[in-house]
């Protein structure tokens, strides 16, 4: 029988082979429609949408995460995905101050801004960690129509103007996090240089100094002398040193980025890392020096030592072929003698002062500050404790604890024990 015959005679003979073959024609055309539309869907995303990246490792990233807290609060912008970001200040007497922020989180988000719809994703990868601090790799992907793609550029200018009007007239404290450094905590009250209150010329001295090296780069490049400049401020604990590189930084509008020696897992290449790529504006403050090197050398059981740094580490990081210029460098012990003489060098350390016990002139003038006009009673209150050197942290809370009456703090001197 021809072909085109038994053809003919299974289609007119049996409706089931008839239909499997409309079945089979139409999933054909389905599949086929259904790969057209995903093609189409993917050449219009191509040409009429546009999308940016932000990672988790970009300086703008907690720009953009600031920025859109205050938009979602808007009533036209909502989300329903969340998460916090906890900050804390902890004041000079010891009181913590705290604020919770509430940030976009994990999952997509849709606003309008600028009269521009915009898509923002952010995604959190927990298989993947930033290897520099451990924490899992995030990234914010903005979207929006191809025509609008200008809005990005305003929107990180406005992200970054936000953020660093909130740094105005303030001081950033900036701690290590990995190799890199991040902001703690909340951005600070400028802390005003007289508001310390050091023996007569200190502050001076080092004010002095410290402007004449910020504005004397060229002198030092033509000279071919590293551009650096380093200070040791030692003395008992309580006697300001903390303090006074606070309201230093104040003073010249700089930030502080504070590096603990003995944090877990520093070593001696990040310890370099770190040095060389602080902030702007920034002041390097190395505390309690002494601490860092004499429990490691002194000891031959390192056994719960966390910090990997050596001592020659922290010699070529302050001043080797790989340090970095243009730094200015405190460093505060409250036992210099403890100090190796090679870390003390010129060239490390180019200026040292010893923030001592209180002073009859630091009491008398601490006294004022907090009983103005009380000169007979302040010079009793020198009298009495001018001899028993206490500290200037001790005389505060002295005062504090008596700050309405004048007379008891003068009565209750003796109380005072260091």
């Amino acid at each position: 029988m021809p072909e085109s015959n038994i053809l003919s005679s299974l289609f007119s003979s049996n409706p089931y082979f008839s239909a499997g073959i409309g079945v089979l024609g139409f999933g054909a055309g389905l599949a086929a429609l259904r790969q057209g539309l995903v093609r189409g869907s993917y050449l219009a995303r191509r040409k009429l949408l546009v999308s940016l990246e932000i990672p988790s490792k970009d300086k703008s990233y907690q720009w953009f995460l600031y920025w859109m807290s205050k938009q979602v609060n808007n009533t036209r912008n909502k989300t329903h995905q969340y998460a916090v970001q906890t900050s804390f200040i902890q004041h000079d007497n010891g009181s913590i101050s705290t604020t919770f922020s509430l940030v976009p989180g994990p999952g997509k988000h849709f606003f309008k801004w600028r009269g521009v719809w915009l898509q923002v994703e952010r995604q959190r990868d927990a298989k993947l960690l930033d290897i520099t601090n451990g924490s899992p790799w995030e990234t914010v992907t903005l979207t929006t129509l191809s025509k609008d793609k200008y809005i990005f550029t305003e929107l990180l200018q406005e992200s970054k103007n936000l953020a660093l009007e909130q740094q105005e007239g303030k001081t950033v404290i900036y701690t290590s996090w990995g190799s890199e450094w991040r902001q703690f905590g909340l951005p600070r009250k400028r802390r005003l240089l007289n508001s310390v209150i050091l023996d007569k010329g200190i502050k001076e001295r080092i004010l002095q100094d410290v402007k004449e090296f910020i504005n004397n780069g060229k002198w030092y490049n033509e000279r071919g002398i590293p551009y650096r400049r380093g200070y040791l401020l030692y003395g008992p604990p309580g006697s300001g040193k903390s303090s006074f590189i606070q309201a230093l930084a104040g003073e010249l509008e700089y930030n502080i980025c504070i590096l603990n020696l003995s944090e877990r897992g520093l070593t001696d290449d990040r310890l370099n890392h770190l040095l060389s790529n602080a902030p702007e504006r920034s002041i390097m403050l190395l505390e309690d020096i002494d601490a860092a090197f004499t429990q490691k050398r002194q000891q031959t059981d390192q056994q719960g030592y966390q910090s990997m740094v050596t001592f020659s580490g922290l010699l070529n990081a302050l001043d080797g072929v790989a340090s970095s210029e243009e730094r200015i460098i405190f460093m505060t012990t409250n036992y210099a003698e403890l100090l190796d003489k090679a870390l003390i060098r010129p060239g490390r350390i180019d200026i040292k002062e010893l923030l001592d016990d209180a002073s009859e002139y630091q009491i008398k003038t601490m006294f004022l500050r907090f009983y103005e006009g009380e000169n007979q009673l302040a010079k009793e209150f020198v009298q009495k404790v001018k001899d028993k050197k206490v500290s200037m942290a001790q005389l505060q809370g002295h005062f504090v604890f008596h700050k309405n009456y004048p007379e008891n703090a003068v009565r209750y001197a003796d109380s005072i024990t260091k």
